[in-house]
């Protein structure tokens, strides 16, 4: 499977448990960081991106394998 690639602005969506969203990629990440209390463990190796719902607004870290261009 090729690496997934993204880059800020990028528009994006994921499944979750209520089917799927959409939103626009805010920036990658690759170094231990935290969003909303909880640990993201990316580094240079697995990556991970921000990204900011299109519906609520809200932000989450995922990892490349999650998103897909919308």
């Amino acid at each position: 499977m090729p690496d997934k690639t993204f880059k800020a602005g990028d528009r994006v969506k994921w499944d979750h448990s209520q089917g799927t969203t959409t939103g626009t990629v805010i920036k990658k990440v690759t170094a231990e960081t935290h969003i909303k209390g909880h640990k993201v463990a990316a580094s240079p190796q697995n990556p991970e991106y921000i990204v900011e719902s299109a519906k609520t607004g809200a932000r989450a870290a995922h990892k490349p394998s999650e998103l897909k261009k919308a």
